[in-house]
């Protein structure tokens, strides 16, 4: 089957009907992919920051290996309690909503109404569209939180997230190390596999988000390459100023 066949064959009325009761997994990827681009740079941050301080291997590892860890924790901190900020929000909108329809039903309804309304429909149409919301309160409130509020109803799951983005971070951010990991080579060349390692983890993330996404793999490939490769070159600008205004004390 082509592409249009296979097109077709999704929009037949038993295909919809299935795709819209199956529940809603909601993808972690922009978890995974911020953290991993982070952790790469962060980790190349200390490589070069290490390297403009001439320190030897043993330290570079040391420094590398602890920003993983502790970096890599506050980022999945940070994601688990914005994710879980963004539900409790949701969650308090929804009682609040419960407790506006269980008192103000009629302004409830005016409110589906109006939205309905901006929508296009009218007349027996859109008095049938209240009838039919307001008759199932799950329906109702679903309704305003995402019409109204403009909220998710469902969302990500905190730990989920925050384990996405810690695991990237890890992952993605131990590439800048392994030149370093390696015996029996010069600084300076451990520095150079470490640049050319840092920009196929970034490449490659930029495949992956396009292979997931379905978007043109050469495009993402190179968008995240020059993103995160920006990041990296002020990275190494910021290691070498600093080395040099230390040394003048």
């Amino acid at each position: 089957m082509n592409d249009f066949d296979n097109l077709e064959a999704e929009h037949h009325p038993q295909k919809i009907r299935l795709r819209l009761a199956a529940p809603r997994n909601h993808g972690y990827l922009g978890d995974a992919v911020f953290g991993a681009i982070d952790g790469c740079v962060t980790t190349f941050a200390v490589v070069a920051s290490a390297m403009g301080a001439n320190l030897s291997v043993p330290i570079v590892i040391i420094l590398g290996f602890a920003n993983l860890i502790a970096d890599g924790f506050s980022m999945a901190v940070s994601n688990f309690l914005g994710t879980k900020s963004e539900r409790e929000r949701v969650d308090q909108a929804r009682e609040a909503e419960q407790q506006h329809i269980a008192r103000f039903p009629e302004g409830e309804r005016e409110e589906i109404r109006q939205i309905f309304a901006r929508k296009g429909f009218n007349g027996e149409i859109l008095e049938k569209i209240v009838q039919v919301i307001s008759t199932d309160q799950q329906l109702w409130v679903n309704t305003m939180l995402s019409e109204e509020l403009g909220l998710q109803v469902t969302g990500r799951k905190p730990l989920r997230a925050a384990l996405a983005t810690f695991m990237a971070f890890v992952v993605v951010g131990l590439i800048p190390l392994i030149s370093f990991l390696l015996p029996g080579m010069s600084m300076a060349t451990r520095f150079g596999l470490s640049i050319g390692f840092t920009a196929v983890a970034f490449a490659g993330v930029g495949l992956v988000k396009a292979y997931v996404l379905d978007r043109p793999l050469l495009r993402s490939g190179i968008e995240t390459l020059l993103t995160g490769g920006a990041a990296a070159t002020l990275a190494y600008v910021v290691g070498v100023l600093l080395r040099n205004i230390v040394g003048v004390f």
